[in-house]
């Protein structure tokens, strides 16, 4: 079992920023795939970043390139998500999420935290 918190949300105006943090408990943190993703009201959760095991590899959907970054901390057993100039359309509950292997860019995780909110108004 892993287990996550979610820290960092709140109310932003749009063009702002954001950090996300997650800690993780329970097996070896390193063994993970760490992801964050994001749901918004009436809509499907959806993947929005990924790092892997030991942060060599990252991915991003489009939507959020060069405006948010993953990154993990393997000593402290974190993930951050640094969400910057944010938009209206980033409103969401925002996940963090852990898999064994490699990243998964669909909302296909093994293990969740509870979810933190993000408002981002106009």
């Amino acid at each position: 079992q892993v287990q996550l918190v979610e820290s960092g949300g709140g109310l932003v105006q749009a063009g702002g920023s954001l950090t996300l943090s997650c800690a993780a408990s329970g097996r070896t943190f390193s063994n993970y795939a760490m992801a964050w993703l994001r749901q918004a009201p009436g809509k499907e959760r959806e993947f929005v970043a990924g790092i892997n095991w030991d942060g060599s590899y990252t991915y991003y959907i489009d939507s959020v390139k060069g405006r948010f970054t993953i990154s993990r901390d393997n000593a402290k057993n974190t993930v951050t998500l640094q969400m910057n100039s944010l938009k209206p359309e980033d409103t969401a509950v925002y996940y963090c999420a852990a898999d064994l292997g490699a990243i998964v860019i669909t909302a296909d995780y093994t293990y969740w935290g509870q979810g933190t909110q993000v408002t981002v108004s106009s």
